[in-house]
């Protein structure tokens, strides 16, 4: 008999809180916004603070790890170098990820700009093929491709180059697999540039390629600059490729991921080394957002909206 008063209490005080909601949405949506923030931050930043954890602990208290270092060590920051050279490793991930990321944004803007700028039969459906193949799945992509550039494909009797260790047999598939998204990105924004800017320019003599980078792309500035960083994050993090397409030796183009794994021994894992190196290598990729975080953002606000 005394679930029922409480039942009913409770009933009562979500019934005025729901009311309170309906006649103050604006307190509502505010609380629900830090809440999702709060959540958003806490997923995406704990990661974070617990590589340092692991990387501040000593090799010997790996085994009690809570929330806070068991012991101090900040020498593993050191001594990653003098294990494995992690600098090469980051140095061909940053190359990489420029390399792929000049080859996307020349075809992406070339792409985008026939999407975003010109009225064709079928534009509509080669759009969504060319999203579409950006949600295959790379494994699908495997077999043929380690065939062709591991010179084991033979076409007509001609073999295709062996490109196994070199920068070719990553940075093909990169741009195969993050091309659509810079396409889709430059076409929202080249196609709310004002055609009579154009065409201004074409009548001062101007080609239409002339046009694209004199006038489309330097006022599409922000869409250039979230579809160059998006591809150049994307690629510096890559797993799969990179891991099957080079033998990880420190005289390879291994990138990050192989330089991590150099730390993986015989007899058992160095992980605050593991982890010592990650945090290390995101410095290049910490840097990037931080210096194009304005671009990024007027980038994807402005390209979510038609103008």
């Amino acid at each position: 008999m005394s679930s029922e008063p409480d039942s009913e209490a409770d009933a009562g005080y979500v019934q005025r809180l729901v009311q309170q909601m309906i006649r103050n949405p604006e307190s509502t949506y505010r609380i629900l916004f830090y809440f999702a923030t709060g959540g958003f931050l806490i997923a995406t930043l704990f990661p974070f603070y617990y590589l340092a954890v692991i990387a501040l602990t000593p090799r010997g208290n790996l085994y009690d790890v809570g929330v806070t270092p068991n012991g101090f060590n900040p020498g593993a920051f050191i001594e990653i170098f003098q294990i494995a050279p992690l600098h090469h490793f980051i140095f061909n991930g940053v190359v990489l990820a420029l390399l792929t990321t000049a080859i996307v944004l020349v075809i992406a803007s070339i792409t985008g700009y026939v999407f975003g700028r010109f009225e064709f039969r079928g534009r509509i459906p080669l759009m969504l093929i060319v999203l579409a193949i950006s949600y295959f799945p790379p494994a699908a992509f495997l077999i043929p491709l380690f065939e062709m550039l591991t010179g084991n494909l033979t076409v007509f009797g001609l073999s295709s180059p062996d490109l196994f260790n070199t920068p070719g047999a990553m940075v093909m598939p990169f741009s195969a697999l993050f091309l659509p998204l810079s396409i889709f990105i430059l076409t929202t924004f080249f196609s709310q540039i004002p055609d009579g800017l154009e065409d201004a320019a074409r009548v001062e003599g101007s080609t239409r390629l002339g046009a694209l980078y004199r006038v489309i792309m330097p006022l599409s500035a922000p869409g250039l600059a979230t579809a160059g960083v998006l591809t150049f994050i994307f690629t510096y993090n890559e797993f799969f490729f990179s891991f099957l397409m080079t033998d990880g030796s420190a005289d390879s183009w291994a990138p990050l991921v192989w330089g991590i794994l150099q730390y993986q021994t015989q007899y058992g894992e160095l992980y605050n080394y593991m982890a010592a190196s990650a945090l290390v290598g995101m410095i290049p990729v910490a840097m990037l957002v931080l210096f194009a975080q304005r671009h990024i953002i007027s980038g994807l606000t402005q390209g979510a909206l038609k103008e």
